[in-house]
């Protein structure tokens, strides 16, 4: 869309005492249009209806521009990202006015095809056929829109997926840090090259039914595949089958056809129930990780983290990201604090929360006044670094616990010391559905709480 404010001169030139638009053909599109320098009149002393009739005729010739070279082969992949937005714009303004005078839009061949007589008429009856001469953008605009005079343009699953990420889904990166970013994108990015894999690259809106039980066939084959180096869980299936059908439904959205039938619509798998992480015992805890000199070899960093969690009961990924901000060591409570920031989100509002700090953990983070940089928004490089120290110096008691283990274990030492059960809710950053009565109580309370099942802190362990 074009805007101007009221200052706004581009391509108009005042002459005879009227207004004029002129514009000179794009260097790039010199080749499909000689007019070399475009001038018109338009008939108006106004600056003000001159700036609206030039806006249309901007819109007009690059909408002309575009179906000039929609045939040209020799394209870059920029003048072709340009052409597409362009027709994506105009049926996106068609879809709109359409839907605005109580129609749905429809391309002129389907109208043709599949409406009756009677709703043909009512659409040219809508039409404002009052200028019998030279109809204005405006009313140009308005036919287009009922009578389906805006192609549906032609974009494939994974142009539609650029499109997604540069516009569609700005408002969910927005906060996300660059490797949250890349996470992101990357398990979306694999349902696109599967999809494309086996159905083929199509046109999105093109893609039928059919196209979507074939990709969820495809997904049935490896689930239940009887080699074990080629199943595949169910759940990575419906994540898959999730990210496609919420592609089709936000592109919709975007051009303004949220009515389409979603060909993936209702296809997922049951999903196995997934093995509950097991805690590590107090015992295991206190005899095999809280021994000086286990950790040696292990960088500074990752052996301080290790202790953080396990008085805090935090995410390795929230521990890890941790600003000089969130650590507040001179408090009259030393506490840390679990908050969002401008350039990382957090996992849900319910994370939000401050945690006193005791036992190992308070003499790890003093240890760590500044935070982590060496992890910091680093989580696979920390979850990768912190597994192999583990399982080189065999730390887990068996082949189902991991690192979260910190985490249930922190749990379960709150629950069997009888803890208040909303507090635990907030010292895990869970969501309850008690009532919420006052703060979750102070610092000072909380602390106290968790001295109750606090490790003791063995000498020599720093």
């Amino acid at each position: 869309m074009v805007r101007s404010g009221a200052g706004d001169r581009r391509h108009l030139q005042y002459r005879d005492g009227n207004w004029h638009y002129v514009r000179r053909v794009p260097t790039r599109y010199t080749g499909v249009d000689d007019r070399g320098v475009i001038r018109v009149t338009l008939k108006t002393k106004s600056e003000e209806t001159a700036r609206i009739r030039r806006n249309a005729l901007i819109e007009a010739d690059d909408l002309f521009w575009a179906s000039l070279i929609d045939h040209d082969d020799d394209l870059s992949e920029e003048a072709l990202a340009r052409q597409r937005n362009v027709l994506i714009r105009r049926y996106q303004r068609a879809s709109a006015r359409a839907m605005a005078r109580g129609f749905v839009y429809s391309p002129v061949a389907d109208l043709a095809e599949h409406e009756d007589v009677a709703a043909l008429l009512a659409r040219f009856a809508a039409v404002d056929k009052r200028d019998k001469g030279v109809k204005t953008a405006q009313e140009s605009a308005e036919a287009e829109a009922l009578l389906g005079g805006a192609a549906v343009p032609s974009v494939t699953v994974s142009e539609a997926f650029d499109i997604y990420c540069d516009e569609i889904a700005v408002g969910d990166l927005l906060n996300k840090s660059p490797n949250q970013k890349r996470a992101w994108k990357k398990t979306k990015q694999r349902a696109i090259t599967y999809f494309v894999d086996v159905v083929g690259d199509k046109p999105i809106l093109d893609l039928e039914r059919k196209d979507a039980l074939e990709f969820y066939n495809w997904w049935a084959k490896r689930i239940t595949a009887k080699s074990d180096a080629k199943r595949r869980g169910a759940n990575t299936a419906n994540r898959d089958l999730g990210n496609l059908r919420k592609l089709y439904k936000d592109y919709c959205k975007h051009i303004g056809d949220e009515d389409r039938p979603n060909p993936f619509r209702n296809l997922n798998f049951k999903e196995a129930s997934l093995a509950e992480t097991p805690p590590f015992e107090n015992e295991w805890v206190r005899t095999k990780i809280l021994v000086p000199g286990v950790f040696d070899g292990l960088n500074k960093e990752a052996k301080l983290i290790i202790y953080s969690l396990i008085e805090t009961g935090c995410r390795p990924s929230e521990i890890a990201n941790l600003r000089a901000d969130d650590i507040r060591l001179d408090a009259e409570v030393p506490h840390i604090r679990i908050r969002p920031a401008k350039d990382r989100e957090i996992k849900t509002a319910s994370s939000i929360r401050d945690i006193p700090l005791v036992g190992v953990s308070l003499a790890a983070m003093k240890k760590a006044p500044g935070g982590f940089l060496r992890y910091r928004d680093k989580n696979d490089l920390l979850s990768a670094s912190l597994m192999k120290a583990f399982r080189n110096r065999g730390l887990f008691p068996t082949t189902g616990h991991i690192i979260y283990s910190f985490r249930h274990s922190f749990e379960k030492r709150m629950q069997e010391a009888g803890l208040d059960y909303g507090l635990r809710c907030l010292l895990m950053g869970h969501a309850t559905d008690r009532p919420a009565y006052g703060d979750g109580g102070s610092l000072e309370y909380r602390r106290d709480e968790l001295l109750k099942i606090a490790h003791p802190c063995p000498d020599g362990l720093f």
